[in-house]
């Protein structure tokens, strides 16, 4: 194969030929769809934890691709008890929603043949802290807003632009998770000795 006809197959480093495939796959068998992301999380001390990441269930099969963990520090800064051993778990959950909106924005503008320049974002989220501490059942102890300021560059309209950004919002899966109620069930396992 040329570069040139390399080149051509890769918009936005993404492999166009690979992304029809896909597509087409999943569309032929849906339950390829189906995705069972995993994480592993060990307390430390304090606000110290950390989580390991590494295989899922995914393409109809265990993933294997992986060969080595992916570990990740949380932790807090001093105002918060911590010794900043890492970024906080709210902090991660921005972090996750930068990826997972970056991403699908860079999916879906290859999908559209728009080619990416760059794109910067920066994100701001507002907590109270009386949620976390219990110190008032009226307060929400999460996010009480998040704001997501993307500076894009690209071969496309302003429009068009404004219309991926839109579509992004609908599509993207941790914010779709942030931005509608998940689930989420919370249980303690009982050792096999009882302990």
């Amino acid at each position: 194969m040329t570069t040139a006809t390399t080149t051509q197959r890769t918009v936005n480093g993404l492999d166009t030929r690979q992304l029809v495939d896909t597509v087409n796959a999943i569309k032929t068998q849906p339950a390829l769809a189906r995705f069972q992301f995993r994480n592993r999380n060990r307390w430390v001390d304090g606000g110290e934890n950390h989580s390991t990441i590494r295989d899922f269930y995914g393409a109809g099969r265990e993933d294997d691709s992986r060969q080595a963990s992916f570990e990740f520090v949380n932790g807090e800064p001093p105002v918060l008890l911590g010794h900043n051993e890492g970024a906080n778990p709210v902090e991660f959950l921005l972090h996750a929603l930068a990826g997972c909106v970056t991403t699908t924005f860079v999916l879906h503008a290859t999908a559209r043949g728009i080619r990416i320049e760059s794109i910067s974002t920066e994100m701001e989220g507002d907590i109270d802290l009386r949620g976390l501490l219990g110190l008032d059942d009226s307060v929400f102890p999460g996010y009480e807003q998040i704001r997501v300021k993307m500076d894009i560059q690209a071969d496309c309209t302003d429009e068009e632009l404004e219309d991926l950004l839109a579509y992004t919002e609908k599509h993207s899966p941790v914010c779709n998770s942030v931005c509608r109620p998940v689930p989420v069930v919370i249980e303690r396992v009982a050792r096999a000795n009882g302990s």
